[in-house]
């Protein structure tokens, strides 16, 4: 039995990683915040890049190390015309307290029923957790760069650098106010 188990997750965690290509259109959502507010792919679309750092799961080590990243290290971030979010099927209670623990100045989104992290081909079956995934997204709305090599203590960073690589406006005012 632990056999067939084993090779039945490991089978699931061999799946082809994403249904997502780059050029393509990135799937719409409308996910809570942590910061109280809905927030829609289609209100950025036209005014600025987006980026959603998926992760699997909130107090983990690896989400603290990265949710820390994006927190102490966000003016990198900001210094570019994009909104930036992390993500995970966490419930939105849990993401809040996350929040609040790595004094997160950007907004974790909850996904509780997996359907986004679905439609972003990061859920992983059965489990039902997303994967470390960081999905970047034009001003357009097309998918930019999907990036599956995260290294959550140098996230912001590398998000950051991935940003110039991929051309992405700067801001006029690169201390412009936090999301």
């Amino acid at each position: 039995m632990k056999y067939w188990l084993t090779l039945i997750v490991a089978t699931m965690l061999s799946l082809p990683l994403m249904a997502l290509e780059v050029g393509q259109k990135a799937p719409d959502f409308t996910l809570r915040g942590t910061d109280g507010k809905t927030h829609s792919l289609k209100d950025y679309v036209g005014k600025t890049a987006v980026v959603i750092a998926w992760y699997p799961r909130a107090f983990t080590k690896n989400c603290t190390i990265e949710c820390k990243s994006l927190a102490k290290n966000g003016d990198q971030i900001r210094a570019f015309n994009v909104t930036y979010f992390m993500a995970s099927t966490d419930k939105l209670d849990e993401n809040v307290r996350f929040s609040e623990y790595n004094s997160a100045d950007f907004p974790l989104l909850s996904d509780p029923t997996g359907e986004v992290a679905k439609a972003y081909g990061v859920l992983i079956p059965i489990i039902k957790l997303a994967r470390r995934v960081t999905i970047y997204i034009g001003k357009d709305g097309n998918i930019l760069k999907i990036d599956k090599d995260i290294n959550p203590a140098t996230s912001a960073e590398d998000i950051a650098s991935n940003l110039a690589k991929l051309g992405v406006e700067k801001t006029e005012n690169a201390e412009r106010v936090k999301q």
